[in-house]
């Protein structure tokens, strides 16, 4: 076999030579196959020797099958599984998850190093397909890329939206509900009830009413409450669901599970929501004269068109952000 090898490459030359007056098909093609594979090595081998001088080693870890890296090895028990390794490859080590490569960390003090000495160094990160869906474009404080876009949100939404001034004032708005499902579980004496699905209606009321509690009344509100209860559950089911995109970036558009089809779906059906919520309550503003609350309190609807309104210019606070930060109250709150 090698003896062959060898033959063919010191009789290629002599080949070449012999086609290279005649306008033969089969030496164009051995030429431009020849020239694109010495293209290509070169190529490899020189990102090889820039990505080594430019970064430094990853970490140790145990070594993955191809293409599907360390998928197939990983264990139910997430915890156990990464603290079995950490005994053998140290408290940060390295995985293969598809196309994607995960560091773990396992030591307190690394991890205190890395979310608050350098927090800003390791703010970013890679956009879900379904969060990207979620949030029109991963414009929320959750997906956005760290700089002055990101900076302006996370004012708004800490300071103003879920700063301790702001949840007391609406503190009646969750007396009221919590006093409506202890009453309900009153009048349900002697018959079973589903105490987790009643719990998460409760929030979901709680949430729904810090969130726009003014802007829709008696039937209306009833009618939003309705739609919106199933597109917010399951948005969050299908943001915490496993999607074959997300590892395999180069087969999103293929959608082999349907996630990015569902999540469309669900994002349009919301967006017609917010849109229907925010007209009213912008109609109401009108009415009343006044940018403030039109009399209705002070909800986080009307804080960020407030903000919206007052902002910084240089960094002003869009439609676009006041739903994507509407969505992140949803599922910080559900």
């Amino acid at each position: 076999m090698l003896r062959r090898l060898v033959t063919f490459f010191s009789d290629a030359p002599s080949w070449w030579r012999q086609h290279i007056d005649n306008d033969d098909p089969t030496r164009l093609l051995f030429t431009s196959c020849l020239l694109v594979s010495v293209l290509w090595l070169f190529t490899r081998i020189l990102s090889l020797i820039i990505s080594k001088n430019k970064y430094p080693p990853l970490p140790p870890g145990p070594r993955g099958l191809p293409l599907v890296g360390n998928l197939l090895s990983l264990e139910p028990e997430l915890h156990a599984h990464f603290a079995t390794l950490s005994r053998t490859y140290g408290s940060i080590f390295a995985l293969r998850l598809g196309k994607k490569l995960t560091l773990v960390v396992t030591s307190a003090a690394v991890a205190r190093e890395i979310l608050k000495d350098n927090d800003v160094a390791f703010a970013n990160r890679d956009v879900s397909v379904a969060g990207a869906l979620s949030s029109y474009g991963g414009r929320d404080m959750v997906w956005s890329p760290y700089g002055p876009e990101w900076r302006m949100m996370r004012k708004v939404l800490v300071r103003e939206m879920l700063s301790n001034t702001t949840l007391d004032t609406m503190y009646s708005l969750r007396r009221q509900e919590i006093r409506k499902t202890i009453g309900y579980l009153h009048s349900q004496v002697g018959t079973p009830v589903n105490i987790g699905e009643l719990m998460f209606q409760t929030v979901l009321n709680v949430v729904t009413n810090m969130l726009w509690g003014g802007a829709a009344t008696g039937g209306e509100e009833a009618s939003v409450a309705v739609l919106f209860q199933p597109v917010i559950v399951e948005m969050i089911h299908l943001l915490g669901s496993r999607n074959i995109s997300d590892l395999y970036p180069a087969l999103a558009w293929l959608d082999l599970q349907g996630i990015g089809k569902k999540m469309k779906g669900c994002a349009k059906r919301l967006d017609v929501i917010f849109d229907g919520i925010i007209d009213q309550r912008l109609k109401m503003n009108k009415l009343s004269g006044t940018k403030g609350d039109g009399g209705k309190g002070q909800d986080f609807l009307q804080l960020l068109l407030h903000q919206k309104e007052e902002g910084d210019p240089k960094t002003p606070l869009t439609m676009i952000h006041v739903k994507a930060l509407l969505m992140v109250c949803c599922t910080i709150r559900t």
